[in-house]
């Protein structure tokens, strides 16, 4: 899937933003205190979710045999002992279309990973199962989706939805007949799909969210007081690759819109999605973009439940690799994540987000490869404290063979001034 698409060429721009921005917010105090990861050296896909209970994080670890999806919780001491969800020697394990755990308000515990299903480079299935026993055994696993195909199931997103789960994919059961990332014209999209399932673990929805999607950028999904929200990255039959929305009303999706009009005309997938944060109605959505060859990333903020967003935020500062998260905070400002790229040198950097277009100085969380070894950096908020785990380079091994190791850490959000 990845070795196929185009790069991104960075060019250094401007720090004008979309949004007609006030003068930068005075320093943000943001005290940033490393903690230990609870992972082997073998570690990599690490992902963030919050619940009631606080932060839970995830990660493959890999050894010559398997793959396997573990988890442990945030607590005022560090990380719990690592639990297993799940283990297999036939996953399909890649920097981007990452595993997960949440925990659902009811105190169940859920993971999906990427299982293949046949023998082709992207034949894949989204594999779920659950834990009513915090952890201690897991259920077997299961499929949202019962097409049969040898095809791509996988860029996954987990909610919970009313006493269940609720999910979306990106699923490739049209694209059988079809070359990966083709122009798809006469059919053969790929299509992002939704799936729920009720607190007895029944199947109650499979349905098209949006029949032609881009084929290999992440999704995200969160719960408004509205119903569910999803933000993906749409593509038009002139390649058109922009950040769309869509909403659940009366048990169906709405028809997607486009978040900012970008414009971006691309010819592959940048292989970059979108991150939503939602608080009752309020949403804040980040994304990442490289229209006219000029490499940005934005925020946008919405308080009808993504119905409409305001003008775009620009995060970074010179030049970036995207990858981006975001958080809503308890004022109505949001701390948003990305990778700053400029002067070859790469870093998982944060800053709060007024809705005004007031920014923050920008904080270095860490310093991180450039390439796509080091994934997504991903950050994730429980009350005042921020949580934060990338990857970064083993600095105690040469360039030439340095593993890449998980890191987290964790800050106080200062008050807002």
């Amino acid at each position: 899937m990845y070795t196929r698409l185009i790069g991104v060429v960075l060019v250094a721009t401007s720090v004008a933003a979309i949004a007609a921005q006030s003068s930068a917010t005075p320093p943000w105090a943001l005290k940033v205190v490393s903690i230990p990861a609870p992972t082997s050296a073998a570690s990599g896909q690490p992902q963030l979710s919050t619940s009631a209970k606080g932060v839970l994080l995830s990660w493959v670890e890999r050894s010559s045999a398997a793959a396997t999806l573990k988890f442990a919780e945030r607590t005022p001491t560090g990380w719990t002992s690592p639990k297993v969800v799940a283990s297999g020697d036939n996953w399909f394990v890649n920097w981007a279309d990452v595993p997960s755990v949440i925990r659902l308000p009811n105190g169940t515990l859920v993971g999906h990973w990427l299982q293949k299903s046949g023998p082709g480079t992207y034949a894949y299935d989204v594999r779920l199962a659950y834990s009513t026993d915090d952890g201690r055994t897991f259920s077997p696993s299961f499929l949202p989706h019962h097409d049969g195909t040898k095809t791509e199931h996988g860029f996954a997103s987990l909610m919970p939805v009313n006493d269940g789960l609720g999910l979306v994919w990106l699923d490739g059961r049209a694209t059988q007949n079809a070359a990966h990332d083709a122009s798809h014209d006469g059919g053969g999209a790929m299509t992002l799909r939704y799936a729920t399932f009720d607190s007895a673990w029944k199947q109650t929805a499979d349905l098209l969210v949006d029949a032609k999607v881009c084929d290999c950028c992440p999704t995200t999904a969160v719960m408004t007081a509205d119903g569910p929200l999803v933000a993906f990255r749409d593509r038009t039959n002139q390649e058109i690759r922009d950040i769309h929305v869509a909403r659940l009303e009366n048990g169906s999706w709405t028809t997607s819109k486009a978040v900012g009009t970008d414009n971006w005309n691309i010819n592959a997938c940048p292989v970059n999605g979108p991150m939503l944060s939602a608080r009752g109605r309020d949403v804040a959505i980040s994304w990442f973009t490289a229209a006219d060859k000029q490499p940005r990333s934005f925020v946008a903020f919405s308080r009808d439940a993504g119905r409409t967003f305001g003008a775009p935020v620009r995060i970074d500062d010179n030049g970036t690799l995207g990858r981006v998260d975001v958080d809503l905070l308890d004022d109505g400002s949001a701390v948003a994540s990305w990778i700053e790229h400029a002067n070859g040198v790469a870093e998982f950097r944060v800053r709060r987000i007024e809705p005004s277009g007031a920014r923050s100085p920008a904080v270095t969380i860490a310093t991180i490869t450039s390439d796509r070894t080091s994934g997504y950096p991903r950050m994730a908020r429980h009350g005042k404290e921020l949580v934060f785990a990338w990857l970064e380079a083993d600095p105690s091994q040469p360039p030439t063979a340095r593993q890449l190791l998980l890191r987290t850490a964790v800050a106080t959000v200062p008050p807002a001034k």
